[in-house]
């Protein structure tokens, strides 16, 4: 991989990972257009791969949360052996650590069965399509009124449901999460916000085990182009954050839907036609 590819596949990851599109399910599709030697099969290097660019995209998440994330923290020790101190912030921390608990679980029971048997193309492309469904119908008809203030466990559950279906290739963790978070009432920012927090455990625990587990495996010139990659994933996504969150305070997800459906039947027609390999 050279030094254009990798940053290309940075700035895809970088870009998408925050968006209700699929950051994997994008990566996939451009390293396999670009026909990238040792990323486009599935092998170590490229778990290696993209387990590190994750991790550069998430080091954007805590670094725009970091006030959020120490206020919780602190809250959450604060009040764990004093009930008193046990505030709005407290029950905000129980339920993120709550919402991230199913992917957790059905992600370590399944992770064997996802990658040897789903995480492929097709898949992907009909999961753009049938999610973009889903996307749709929560924006239209949740009530998009209930702020992070209102959290309670019965909503962290469903983000924490919503965000387990990401597993899928092709759904997207921050869509899922997002999409049932709509479907509880919170608003489009609120439902992001959160969808954000949730999201931390999970990919850091997913990304940190997947590269200590792989990361022997990437050469000199992997190496390199990992580190190039994760940098630009780091820097676009903390901007794309941002603007995702100002965005959302006055626009919808239609772009976003049209987007996913757009790039479903464009896959389907690739792959039918043997444009890319599955």
């Amino acid at each position: 991989m050279n030094f254009i590819q990798a940053l290309v596949l940075g700035f895809v990851q970088g870009l998408t990972e925050f968006l209700p599109v699929s950051s994997s399910a994008h990566v996939q599709i451009v390293s396999e257009m670009m026909q990238i030697k040792g990323l486009s099969d599935k092998n170590s290097a490229t778990t290696a791969f993209i387990a590190t660019i994750q991790l550069g995209t998430e080091a954007a998440v805590l670094i725009y949360f970091a006030k959020d994330i120490v206020k919780l923290v602190k809250a959450f020790f604060g009040g764990l052996f004093n009930k008193t101190k046990r505030g709005k912030d407290f029950n905000l921390s129980v339920f993120v650590i709550l919402a991230s608990i199913p992917v957790g679980v059905v992600g370590y029971l399944l992770r064997t069965l996802i990658e040897e048997n789903v995480r492929t193309l097709w898949v992907v492309a009909f999961t753009m399509i049938f999610f973009s469904i889903i996307l749709y119908v929560a924006d239209r008809f949740g009530r998009k009124e209930l702020t992070m203030e209102q959290m309670d466990r019965k909503s962290a559950l469903a983000f924490g449901f919503g965000q387990m279906l990401s597993l899928l290739p092709g759904v997207s963790r921050s869509g899922a999460s997002i999409s049932f978070g709509l479907f509880a009432g919170f608003t489009r920012a609120a439902a992001a916000r959160f969808s954000f927090l949730i999201g931390i455990p999970a990919v850091l625990a997913s990304g940190l085990y997947e590269f200590k587990s792989s990361y022997h495996n990437l050469d000199s010139q992997m190496l390199s182009a990992t580190v190039v990659a994760t940098i630009t994933s780091f820097v676009v996504g903390y901007f794309v954050i941002a603007g995702l969150l100002k965005y959302l305070n006055r626009g919808s997800l239609m772009p976003f839907i049209v987007w996913r459906i757009v790039v479903g039947l464009g896959l389907l027609y690739s792959l039918y036609y043997g444009l890319i390999s599955a």
